[in-house]
């Protein structure tokens, strides 16, 4: 079963969600040896790393389950309004000469006021400028007109999670829906922005939600997705979710890969609780990372990620 979906794929022909779901009880080394096939074919041995940083932090209006920084929940977490352009600049400029690819602002809220947009707009005009950096952002439910103006500041790439299935995400979230983030990746779309878009694995969502996701995600023209692990954060609903283990992480790369065999494939947060730092999910189908701090948890240093991806035999791209 395994060997007649790989032959569809790499013939370029979509499975189905029958076939995807048929996937999760099939031989995990397999499988994932198969999805690497799958990899190798659409992606060769190309790897994108990206860092991220927490431009805006905490007291956020979401109500997000899984969120330190939602203000509905008590967590200690630090605060602070949108960093200004040198700060940024000062992040950004460390991680390029890193050897990193891409940087992304992230912002908590639902969405960036006008004075908050031109002010992170002028960072990525800096950033722009005075790097090499390819710019990403994740700000929320943006609209058509904000994105332009961020696209002429310099923006490549809009990120904005869809978590879970539509279905499940109703159970996670009660102040905003699937439908306002589609919105705002079509209207990224729409400005000739890239989109990345993934979720969160380990809420309680049941398999099939993960595949109705990854369907999801391929149909909106996602060209990276991020595969987060859910870090329980004490303080909010989730703290007592179960930590996903290395297996079940290697199967949701792998049968992602299936689904969506172009993109690039992103182990994003929780990685750092995984004991392999989730080298075995990079044979698995997966192709990217986020490396460094995540939003409110510690990660991984880009140097020790830039090594693993070494011995690994990808090559990074500028």
């Amino acid at each position: 079963m395994i060997n007649k979906l790989k032959q569809k794929v790499l013939l370029s022909e979509a499975i189905s969600k029958t076939e995807a779901l048929q996937l999760v009880e099939a031989d995990l080394n397999a499988l994932c040896e198969v999805a690497n096939e799958i990899r190798k074919k659409f992606c060769g041995d190309e790897f994108e790393i990206c860092t991220i940083i927490n431009a805006k932090s905490g007291r956020c209006s979401e109500n997000c389950k899984f969120c330190a920084q939602s203000a509905h929940y008590e967590v200690d977490v630090e605060k602070y309004p949108l960093m200004d352009s040198d700060q940024i600049l000062a992040v950004a400029k460390h991680d390029d000469n890193a050897g990193v690819q891409r940087f992304s602002p992230v912002t908590s809220g639902r969405r960036l006021t006008k004075s908050e947009l031109e002010s992170l707009c002028e960072s990525m005009k800096s950033i722009r400028e005075n790097t090499n950096l390819k710019i990403c952002a994740s700000c929320g439910l943006l609209d058509s007109d904000d994105l332009k103006k961020m696209k002429e500041a310099g923006l490549s790439r809009y990120h904005n999670n869809l978590e879970s299935s539509e279905n499940f995400f109703k159970t996670v979230c009660s102040t905003h829906s699937t439908k306002d983030k589609i919105k705002t990746i079509e209207a990224a779309k729409k400005q000739g922005l890239e989109v990345c878009s993934g979720g969160i694995m380990g809420l309680g969502e049941s398999w099939e939600d993960r595949i109705d996701m990854a369907f999801m995600i391929r149909d909106l023209g996602a060209i990276s997705i991020p595969v987060n692990m859910l870090s329980p954060i004490v303080g909010t609903p989730y703290e007592d979710n179960k930590i996903l283990d290395i297996d079940e992480m290697r199967r949701i790369c792998a049968i992602y890969r299936f689904i969506n065999p172009k993109a690039f494939i992103r182990l994003a947060g929780g990685r750092g609780l995984l004991q392999d730092k989730g080298r075995s999910c990079l044979q698995s189908g997966a192709n990217a990372l986020i490396s460094g701090d995540m939003l409110t948890t510690t990660g991984i240093t880009i140097e020790r990620d830039l090594q693993m991806i070494k011995e690994l035999g990808y090559h990074i791209s500028k």
